[in-house]
């Protein structure tokens, strides 16, 4: 079993930035791929990064591009989304993921969740 936690969210205005960050319970850590999805009010969940147990391959939604980046430290257990230019359609819940294997784009192949952190970006 798997736990993750994440932290960082908030309330943040138009433009701002935040730092998420996904701290897993269990090692190997370094074996689990991770990835970000988000809810928002009254729509399904989606896909927003993804990174490789290697950190050698990061995917993104194609929207997300240029303003989100994950990343990840091993020795320290943990997984980041760094958000910059954040904009209020950006407001959702942001849950991390871990797999170990399938496309880390699909939320269906993810087989660990965190309970999810709030973040809120005002016009």
């Amino acid at each position: 079993q798997v736990q993750l936690v994440e932290s960082g969210g908030g309330l943040v205005q138009a433009g701002g930035s935040l730092r998420l960050s996904c701290a897993a319970s269990r090692r190997p850590f370094r074996t689990w791929h991770l990835g970000w999805f988000r809810q928002a009010p009254g729509k399904e969940r989606e896909f927003v990064a993804a990174v490789s147990w290697t950190t050698a391959f990061t995917y993104y939604a194609d929207s997300l591009k240029g303003r989100f980046t994950i990343s990840r430290d091993n020795a320290k257990n943990t997984a980041y989304l760094q958000m910059d230019s954040l904009r209020p359609e950006d407001t959702a819940v942001y849950f991390c993921a871990a797999t170990t294997s399938g496309r880390l784009e699909r939320q269906e192949d993810y087989n660990y969740w965190g309970q999810g952190t709030q973040v809120t970006v005002s016009s």
